[in-house]
């Protein structure tokens, strides 16, 4: 079981992300991903500042999206992070936010060909080869990158049955959007291919967390950040699953209107409970369990927004290993 990983989301200052780090580290934590968002801070460039700053520490570009990131050259500097710190760089690609596609003009229809395509020029170039590939939409020909082949672990973040299927056959692992309820992470590890699935495949999902000493101090934490995550149309089957009750329009519309008191306040304590491992350190731990009983092998923490509930949430995840 790999041990304990956190995410930061890339819009926190930089003076904020190496406190968050340090504490992060000195809780025991042994990998961070970093996700990629349009407008934000850059994932590579925070990464290579980490890994300098940490040595024993490993880094996952998380849903680097090649429809914004070329896949050569997602591929070329995870190889370049590599070459200064072996084995300590992963690339996950991803669709994209839908939001940051939509802000420069993107559209993704129909992304899992174009997804097929960006993970098989990562794996001819990782693997050392002249790449030969003339898709769709991406097309990378006659080359091979010049640090030569790399041994970086290949991911896909997937939601819906096909993508989940090509995470499945072409890469290293997948990984889970934050919110999934533990019924939604059975179903999605469930459409995986029955064969095909390497043995050392990763099953990674963000989780939203949140300790406190008293439950609502906890869960109104995660309020907001549930709704700006749950109100979106492809969480549908994992409220539903989870049997949440959310008006998932009336959380969006309270969103678009600038009235975020409203929208967390759609959130009711049921659907924390549900889509998040949030309370106090027993119920926490609890939740953890409950989803790796559900299939997930790799728990990656998220939405801790200060150094100190960091280090909250990994002292009750300590104190019980």
């Amino acid at each position: 079981m790999p041990g304990p990983s956190v995410a930061f989301d890339g819009r926190e200052s930089v003076d904020a992300v190496l406190a968050k780090t340090q504490a992060a580290v000195d809780g025991g934590v042994e990998a961070i991903w970093l996700a990629c968002h349009l407008f934000e801070r850059d994932p590579i460039v925070t990464a290579s500042v980490l890994l300098s700053r940490h040595p024993h520490l490993k880094i996952i570009l998380v849903a680097v999206s090649p429809y914004l990131v070329h896949p050569v050259h997602a591929a070329m500097a995870a190889a370049t992070i590599d070459e200064f710190f072996p084995g300590r760089i992963s690339l996950c690609l991803g669709v994209g936010a839908p939001a940051d596609l939509a802000n420069v003009g993107i559209e993704a229809a129909a992304p899992l060909r174009p997804m097929r395509e960006a993970l098989g020029i990562c794996r001819h170039l990782f693997k050392g080869e002249t790449v030969q590939v003339k898709g769709q939409r991406f097309t990378a020909q006659g080359r091979a990158l010049g640090s030569g082949g790399r041994d970086i672990p290949l991911l896909l973040a997937a939601s819906g049955p096909r993508m989940l299927r090509l995470a499945g056959s072409h890469a290293d692992g997948v990984l889970l959007s934050a919110s999934a309820s533990e019924e939604f992470v059975h179903w999605s590890l469930d459409q995986l291919p029955a064969s095909g699935v390497g043995a050392g495949f990763g099953r990674h999902g963000l989780i939203f967390a949140s300790v406190a000493e008293d439950k609502k101090t906890a869960y109104d934490r995660l309020r907001r950040v549930l709704a700006l995550t749950l109100r979106g149309k492809h969480h549908s089957r994992n409220l539903e699953l989870a049997g949440s009750r959310l008006n998932q329009a009336a959380v969006n519309n309270a969103i678009t209107a600038g009235d975020l008191a409203t929208a967390e306040r759609l959130i009711n304590d049921a659907i924390v409970e549900h889509h998040a491992a949030a309370g106090t350190p027993d119920a926490f731990r609890a939740r953890l369990a409950a989803y790796r009983a559900a299939g997930l092998d790799g728990t990656i923490l998220t939405a801790m927004r200060t150094p100190e509930q960091i280090s909250m949430v990994l002292s009750a995840l300590n104190s019980h290993t």
